[in-house]
């Protein structure tokens, strides 16, 4: 993956958490909810086909938001 991808990721991954966080601040989305959302993008990358690289591309993926899951997020810090 490029350097560029590399910071594209990041960014996404950043604006996509302060977004839940946001919504769960506006009592839009339980943290319930949103634990959900993030099993439920976990799962579809764990399940994820193709070649055996592209297969490893969403297992990293899938790790990554395993691990938001288990130490929370990385956007606010208790």
């Amino acid at each position: 993956m490029s350097t560029a991808n590399e910071y594209a990721g990041l960014a996404a991954l950043s604006i996509c958490e302060s977004l839940l966080l946001a919504m769960n601040d506006a009592e839009l989305l339980s943290e319930n909810e949103i634990m959900g959302v993030l099993r439920d993008a976990a799962a579809a990358h764990e399940n994820a086909i193709g070649s055996e690289v592209n297969r490893k591309e969403h297992r990293a993926a899938a790790d990554l938001i395993n691990a938001i899951i288990v130490g929370g997020n990385s956007v606010r810090h208790p």
